[in-house]
C-alpha cells in the first residue's frame, strides 16, 4: 500500500499489546487492532515526531486511524505466508554456521553442518538459515570461492524445510538458490553487491532485508543513531521500496532490524522494545538475538554458549511484539518457550 506523504514525519509504534482473551474481547469492543494479523493485538500507538528532533505521544486507535490510516492498515493487515511457511504463528529460523571462526561456534565443514541442519530440523526448525561467511564483528571477508564449497553442499542435503542462503555476494545467491534455497538472507539488504538485487528479482525467491550499520569489520567501532529504532525502520523502508521497484513483491520480503550489528546495548535494547514498529513496512518481521553479545554483557554470560536464557528471554518480548520469524541457534529449547507462549497467547 503507498503511503504517499502520510507519516513521513512520525513513525507509528504498536504498544499496550494484548493476547489471549483480554486481546479476543477488545478486538470484539474495537478497543484494540491485530498487530500484523496475528494472535497478539495493540490498543495504542507511540507517535514519533523526527522533526526537528525525535519527540513522543501516546495516540488511541480511534486518533491514530483518522490520521494515519495507510500506515494503521499495513500495522494491522493479515500476513500471507513467507517462502511457503505460514505466519499465523511464531516461526523458527535454524542458524547453521559452515564457518570455522562464528562468535558462537561454527559447524566448520559441510559433514557436520549437514549432521546439525537435520538435528535442527528434527528439533522444530521451520527454515534452516545456511551461512558460509562470518558476519561477526571485526570478521574478515571469505572468497566467494569458499563461501560456494561451504553451503552449497548443505544447501542440497536438507529438503524437508525451506532453506535460506545467508550472504551478501550475488553469485553466491544465484548458485544457493539453484542448488534448492528459497530464501536469501542478505546482512547487507541487497546493498552489498551490485548484482544482488537484479539476482532476487528474477528469481521467485523470498528474501530478508537486514540492516547493517558500516559492514563487519568496523561496525562496531563506533555506532550512531538520533534514534536507533526510528534510522533504522526508514532505511530499510527505503530499501523495501527499492526491492518493489525491481519487482520484488512485499509478501516476499521480511525485515529484520539486525540487532548487534552497528548496534551498542543501549540500541539493542532499544530495538528489542520497539520492535513491533516494523510491522508497519507491511513485511514479516524477523529478529535475531540469539547468543548475541548484548546479552553476555548485560546478563553476565562471556560464553556464547551460556546465553541460551537470555536468548529465551529476548524472544519472549519479541513474541509480545509480534515478531514472526526467530532466528536462533538453540532451537529445541527456543521452541519450547515459544509452545508455552502460544498456549497462552491462544
Amino acid at each position: 500500500m503507498p503511503l504517499g506523504a502520510e507519516g513521513r514525519d512520525a513513525a507509528l509504534n504498536p504498544a499496550g499489546f494484548l493476547t489471549g482473551t483480554a486481546a479476543a474481547a477488545a478486538l470484539a469492543g474495537d478497543g484494540a487492532a491485530s498487530l500484523a494479523g496475528g494472535p497478539v493485538a495493540f490498543s495504542f500507538v507511540e507517535e514519533i515526531a523526527e522533526k526537528p528532533k525525535p519527540a513522543f505521544r501516546f495516540l488511541g486507535l480511534a486518533e491514530a486511524s483518522r490520521r494515519f490510516s495507510g500506515r494503521m492498515a499495513l500495522l494491522s493487515s493479515d500476513r500471507t505466508p513467507f517462502a511457503g511457511v505460514g505466519l499465523d504463528r511464531p516461526r523458527i529460523v535454524a542458524v547453521v554456521n559452515v564457518t570455522p571462526d562464528s562468535f558462537s561456534g561454527g559447524d566448520g565443514d559441510p559433514p557436520r553442518a549437514i549432521d546439525r541442519a537435520h538435528e535442527l530440523v528434527e528439533a522444530g526448525a521451520d527454515i534452516v538459515d545456511i551461512g558460509g561467511e562470518s558476519t561477526r564483528p571485526g570478521a574478515e571477508p571469505t572468497a566467494v570461492s569458499r563461501e560456494l564449497r561451504r553451503v552449497l553442499p548443505v544447501i542440497e542435503a536438507v529438503r524437508s524445510v525451506p532453506v535460506s542462503v545467508d550472504t551478501r555476494r550475488a553469485e553466491v545467491m544465484r548458485q544457493g538458490l539453484a542448488a534448492g534455497a528459497a530464501i536469501v538472507n542478505d546482512v547487507s539488504a541487497l546493498t552489498g553487491d551490485p548484482a544482488s538485487l537484479e539476482t532476487v528479482a528474477a528469481s521467485r525467491a523470498s528474501v530478508i532485508l537486514m540492516h547493517m550499520q558500516g559492514e563487519p569489520r568496523t561496525m562496531q567501532l563506533a555506532p550512531a543513531y538520533r534514534l536507533a529504532s526510528v534510522d533504522i525502520f526508514r532505511w530499510l523502508e527505503r530499501r523495501v521500496a527499492a526491492c518493489a521497484a525491481a519487482g520484488i513483491e512485499r509478501n516476499r520480503i521480511a525485515v529484520d532490524p539486525g540487532i548487534g550489528f552497528g548496534k551498542s546495548d543501549e540500541h539493542n535494547v532499544e530495538l528489542l522494545d520497539r520492535a513491533a514498529l516494523f510491522h508497519g513496512l507491511g513485511c514479516a518481521v524477523m529478529l535475531g538475538v540469539s547468543r548475541k553479545s548484548f546479552i553476555g554483557r548485560i546478563g553476565g554470560a562471556a560464553n556464547p554458549r551460556d546465553r541460551v536464557p537470555g536468548t529465551i528471554m529476548a524472544t519472549a518480548i519479541a513474541l509480545s511484539r509480534g515478531v514472526q520469524l526467530h532466528r536462533v541457534h538453540d532451537v529445541g529449547e527456543v521452541r519450547q518457550a515459544i509452545a508455552i507462549w502460544q498456549a497462552m497467547a491462544g
